[in-house]
């Protein structure tokens, strides 16, 4: 038999912290979450860098407490 994933429906993406400046956007842009209106509160794109809206730089640990 087949092993089982296990996929979290209730958890978000969380964003990138930094937009990879592909074409194509990937899933996890702050760019394309910032536009869809899926990025988490508290948080804003400020020349296609993650930061809270207080204009702070943004570490992973700090997004990870957020979403």
């Amino acid at each position: 038999m087949g092993k089982d994933k296990k996929k979290s429906k209730g958890k978000q993406k969380l964003p990138k912290t930094k937009c990879c400046v592909s074409k194509s956007k990937c899933g996890r842009c702050p760019l394309r979450m910032l536009k869809e209106g899926t990025l988490p509160d508290g948080f804003t794109v400020k020349r296609r860098v993650l930061v809270t809206t207080s204009g702070k730089k943004v570490t992973k640990k700090a997004l990870q407490k957020a979403a």
